[in-house]
């Protein structure tokens, strides 16, 4: 049996999103060496994005803004701690539901680059899921899989890194599970 972690912030953001035709993003640059950051990483957050608005049809749209104050979606890049991929934090903007997206690198001494590339990539769509309103589900198919049921964590990552022969293939192949693209949808659907 499936089951879903439901989420508080689902109906906020829905509701959000319905009035909302962009939502702004602020992507911190890799300025702190101990974070593992990497020049190419904020594209890997821009290609999270573009895959949830294309899973979207239409109703997100993700705008990139230097001003990070007024940004409802914010990527920061973290020191590895305590093991975590990383985590998204709720914030208000002016009365709107906004997240800070802390991307945590826990790829130091991985030598396969585009393997590193996958973990830091597929942690920026599982947290930006989050920041939509997405919660974590026990199936090892979805983005929004939660580790703590357990699971194969190499062969999490390493199923989408199988498909993958160059760097430009991160945004050519969905992470998304028809069950992900299934649940944004329904949270984007306004109520009636």
């Amino acid at each position: 049996m499936r089951r879903i972690l439901l989420s508080g912030s689902l109906l906020w953001f829905a509701a959000s999103v319905a009035v909302a035709a962009d939502t702004s993003f602020y992507i911190s640059p890799c300025t702190n060496p101990a974070s593992g950051c990497q020049a190419g990483d904020a594209d890997l957050a821009r290609w999270a994005l573009q895959s949830w608005e294309a899973a979207s049809q239409g109703k997100l749209h993700f705008v990139e803004s230097k001003d990070e104050a007024s940004s409802l979606l914010r990527f920061v890049w973290e020191a590895p701690s305590s093991g975590l991929y990383g985590e998204t934090v709720g914030i208000n903007i002016n009365g709107k539901r906004g997240s800070v997206i802390y991307i945590v690198n826990t790829t130091n001494g991985i030598k396969d680059k585009l393997l590193r590339d996958t973990i830091v990539y597929l942690t920026c769509l599982h947290e930006a899921g989050h920041a939509l309103g997405l919660s974590h589900t026990d199936a090892f198919a979805d983005i929004m899989y939660y580790f703590g049921y357990g699971g194969d964590i190499d062969e999490y990552f390493g199923r989408f890194r199988r498909k993958l022969s160059g760097r430009e293939d991160i945004r050519k192949n969905s992470a998304l599970s028809p069950a992900d693209v299934k649940r944004l949808l329904e949270a984007l659907t306004p109520l009636v």
